[in-house]
């Protein structure tokens, strides 16, 4: 898949992943790799940048977790990210519908 199809839809696909429960940031790759049957196998200096930027727009929240052999920022949705996540679901279904309709699929 081209990744500037991607463009735009990146901070959706995390909010995403993230509604099914708190995770670290690789988990988070990988959720997205597997999920998607490949097609977003995307590199952490990707990932990261943005699973900053939703957490300085207050849509995710962010703590360490120590009981590893490695310590890891566990990433979460905030109330709001909730919200801004049901809404952009919303926006999806009807750009995508509309798009099927105009494709005749």
């Amino acid at each position: 898949m081209n990744n500037e199809n991607l463009k735009g839809h990146l901070d959706f696909l995390l909010l995403s992943v993230l509604a099914t429960g708190p995770a670290h940031g690789y988990a988070v790759i990988e959720s997205l790799r597997q999920q998607s049957g490949g097609h977003f196998d995307l590199p952490e200096g990707t990932i990261y940048p943005a699973l900053h930027r939703l957490e300085s727009q207050d849509l995710l929240k962010s703590y360490w977790q120590e009981n590893f052999p490695r310590r890891r920022r566990v990433y979460e949705l905030t109330p709001k990210g909730k919200k801004v996540l049901a809404q952009r679901r919303e926006e999806w279904l009807a750009f995508s519908n509309a798009v099927n309709a105009t494709a005749g699929i």
